[in-house]
């Protein structure tokens, strides 16, 4: 964006029902800190300056169906982190409460569901599969 200045906020707001634990299980999957936590709240960032995850307290919250089924929750956004050892990554993420999909589309990708059903996958960055 043209008329970002530096400084300026930044980041993707994610849906919990349970915001502090949705973040200690990122902070520890992606190595970053919390940076903010108050109830209902809870900011994770790699730097200062950003990008941002804020996870946001979400009464009644619905988690997204994988793969999408007509008339249930969608999800809306995911996140793709890149890795050098999937089955290694897989391992992580599972030991940190994450599940693996049932529906996996791509032999170079696994997508998981975090602790609060959303989906993510990690994503092989290697030129040959493991």
């Amino acid at each position: 964006m043209r008329s970002r200045r530096s400084g300026m906020w930044w980041g993707t707001a994610i849906e919990a029902p349970d915001p502090s634990a949705l973040a200690r299980f990122y902070s520890e999957l992606l190595d970053w800190p919390i940076g903010h936590e108050e109830p209902g709240t809870a900011i994770l960032a790699p730097a200062p300056e950003g990008p941002y995850f804020v996870f946001q307290q979400a009464d009644g919250f619905r988690p997204p169906v994988w793969p999408p089924v007509e008339g249930e929750q969608r999800p809306m956004v995911h996140f793709d982190f890149q890795v050098g050892d999937l089955d290694e990554a897989v391992a992580e993420a599972l030991a940190l409460g994450a599940t693996l999909a049932s529906h996996q589309p791509q032999d170079n990708v696994r997508v998981l569901l975090d602790p609060a059903g959303h989906p993510f996958c990690l994503c092989y960055d290697g030129d040959d599969l493991p």
